[in-house]
């Protein structure tokens, strides 16, 4: 497709380094490489950067209709997290950066690859294009499929059900390639690999929560076989069986805070080695944690037993606690450290005309008073320094001292914590335990099995635990003197035991439900896609989402009813604005194919303003 040019490589990619700064390092003349010269070990590593940056990237903006994280400022992510959807997404990012950055150099590193029979190198392609072509239909249903990628000046629209049939086939041949034995001739996976290190076993375990993953998309469907379009458990089960066995098997990428040299050329020129969610969240102002995501942290199921994670994904704010300090605020009990020196922020309420009484209003530092202050004459928001937003700091990038952000930069009494998935160094889950076992209680629920449903409930629930565990400690060896800010101090045994213990706050397989384990799973992929894709599988049901409702401003502002409609949801995205630019007749045509697209309101439904509530493909009972 002319549409989608290769990507003229501007690196050489190093073959011996373990970061993804060494992976895209620069070491040749930037104008002299294309897709065609560069060799499969080399034309990996960099599908992979711009495929999980891509998925993050999108996942922070579509995670937030499901209401766990609110922007005070960026109108776009506030816009997702109030259902406004006539707010902007990041819908140019997301098209850009897999049909540019990364599909234009699959094939040819797929050929490459099989002519010299690095099949695991091949099977990586066919993964990456079938993660790519997912989360594309994901997001925005339709696109150019069968004919992309070719010489089709105005390739045709495919449907859903085939982008997504086709992603089955390539994740199939994908599995198949993981389990061949490649020559010794052929370049050992791990000279290329920057997300699993060169394990074939990894990839195949990786490829295998995929398939368990998309086809558990398909829950609308009636019963039988997938490759009917229909919803398959037992295939679902089966491929849980192989996929990772525990967290060693995990996919994580493991970002460095390093403000390397080598520079992302197709997005925002920013180093390539820190995490995504920084760049998108933790390096940006006034984003927060909500009354949801709060409640679910600090009371799960009314039980009232904190989660052992609530203090690491709740930010905290250096303060003073004093005499007159509020025990509460807007509803939420307000913790402090023992010695009075840290203060952890409440949840903003989307319910609540907060933000039509211009709240939450940013907190900045006071430098003579030595305290947080709201600077505005509306006395109402004078209490809303209760609100910490979850900002972080890098010491590569930003050349501070810690991962600590500070109102003053030299003042250690103005620290803010962040959390734990919005730092530099923050992993990137790919393919993980705790989500193998989150969709295998979920299938197993639907089942009736609710003894099995528990029991992957609770095991999903301890190896996200545990993983947090893992990354908190590193993070303490690597500076001891964060051990002493408690978003970051390494959780105690007894309160990970007590959590998940039969009859704690995860309850009994007797009084297991849907609900506790989709809330449970929401809360272990906070930036994730899945999110999203979850929310819309049980269509945003409040019985299955503890703690969540629609905003206030979506209940009481007609403007929102423009674009969403009372008894509808954010379904998708408008398609990209390059095919409505160049390629509308194909963008036209598929609309026929669309249920409900003919009774938008507009003259091209593509451009309704109701275009987001239709439902992709595999959320809908459409064979």
């Amino acid at each position: 497709m002319k549409l989608y040019k290769s990507m003229i490589l501007g690196a050489a990619l190093a073959l011996s380094a373990t970061s993804c700064n060494d992976w895209l390092d620069i070491n040749t003349n930037p104008t002299s490489l294309s897709v065609e010269t560069v060799s499969y070990q080399n034309l990996l590593p960099w599908c992979q950067f711009y495929m999980s940056h891509d998925y993050m990237n999108t996942g922070c903006n579509a995670s937030y209709y499901a209401g766990n994280i609110v922007s005070g400022g960026n109108a776009r992510d506030q816009g997702a997290a109030l259902w406004n959807l006539g707010s902007a997404t990041r819908s140019g990012n997301t098209y850009q950066w897999f049909f540019v950055g990364v599909g234009p150099n699959l094939k040819t590193m797929y050929d490459k690859a099989m002519a010299d029979g690095a099949y695991h190198y091949a099977g990586a392609s066919r993964l990456i294009k079938a993660y790519g072509f997912m989360l594309m239909t994901d997001i925005f249903g339709e696109m150019p499929y069968t004919e992309t990628f070719s010489n089709i000046d105005s390739p045709k629209f495919d449907t859903g059900r085939t982008i997504f049939m086709g992603c089955m086939a390539d994740i199939d041949e994908a599995i198949e390639l993981f389990q061949k034995d490649q020559p010794d001739s052929a370049q050992p996976l791990a000279a290329g690999d920057s997300w699993n290190n060169g394990d074939a076993q990894k990839w195949l375990k990786f490829a295998y929560l995929l398939k368990a993953r998309w086809l558990n998309h398909l829950s609308k469907k009636t019963a039988g076989s997938w490759k009917e379009g229909k919803y398959d458990e037992q295939a679902i089960l089966d491929c849980l069986a192989k996929a990772q066995q525990s967290n060693a098997d995990n996919t994580v990428i493991r970002h460095t805070d390093t403000d390397g040299s080598t520079h992302d050329v197709l997005g925002w020129n920013e180093t390539v080695d820190y995490s995504t969610v920084y760049s998108c969240v933790g390096m940006n102002s006034n984003y927060y944690v909500t009354k949801t995501y709060f409640e679910n942290l600090t009371n799960f199921d009314g039980k009232g037993i904190e989660d052992p994670r609530a203090d690491h994904f709740i930010p905290w704010a250096r303060s003073g606690k004093s005499a007159d300090t509020p025990a509460e605020a807007f509803g939420q009990k307000i913790k402090w450290t023992a010695d009075g020196k840290w203060r952890r922020s409440v949840g903003v309420d989307l319910t609540s005309n907060i933000f039509s009484n211009s709240g939450p209003y940013p907190t900045i530092w006071d430098n003579t008073k030595n305290r947080w202050y709201c600077k505005t004459d509306n006395a109402e928001r004078w209490g809303d320094t209760v609100f910490v937003q979850s900002k972080s700091s890098s010491k590569g990038y930003s050349k501070n001292v810690d991962l600590l952000w500070r109102g003053n930069a030299g003042k250690d009494q103005s620290a803010i914590s962040g959390i734990f998935q919005v730092r530099p160094s923050s992993p990137t889950y790919l393919g993980t335990y705790w989500e193998a076992n989150f969709i295998k209680a979920e299938v197993l629920m639907r089942k009736g099995d609710k003894a099995g449903a528990f029991a992957a409930y609770q095991t999903a629930v301890k190896a996200h635990i545990e993983a947090v565990n893992d990354q908190l400690t590193k993070w303490c060896q690597e500076d001891p003197a964060l051990n002493d800010c408690p978003s970051f101090t390494p959780m105690k045994q007894a309160d990970i035991d007590a959590y998940c213990a039969d009859g704690g706050a995860l309850g009994t397989a007797g009084d297991i439900t849907m609900g506790k384990i989709m809330t449970q799973k929401l809360m272990t992929e906070l930036f994730m896609v899945e999110t999203w894709n979850d929310f819309r599988r049980h269509d945003f049901d409040t019985n299955i989402f503890m703690n969540w409702n629609k905003s206030y401003e979506y209940m009481n502002n007609p403007k929102y009813l423009t674009y969403c409609p009372m008894g509808k949801g954010p379904r998708r995205w408008k398609p990209a604005s390059i095919e409505i630019n160049y390629n509308s007749d194909n963008v036209m045509a598929i609309g026929a194919e669309i249920p409900g697209a003919s009774e938008l309101p507009g003259k091209a439904w593509y451009n309704s303003d109701q275009v987001n509530t239709l439902n992709v493909w595999w959320d809908s009972d459409q064979p």
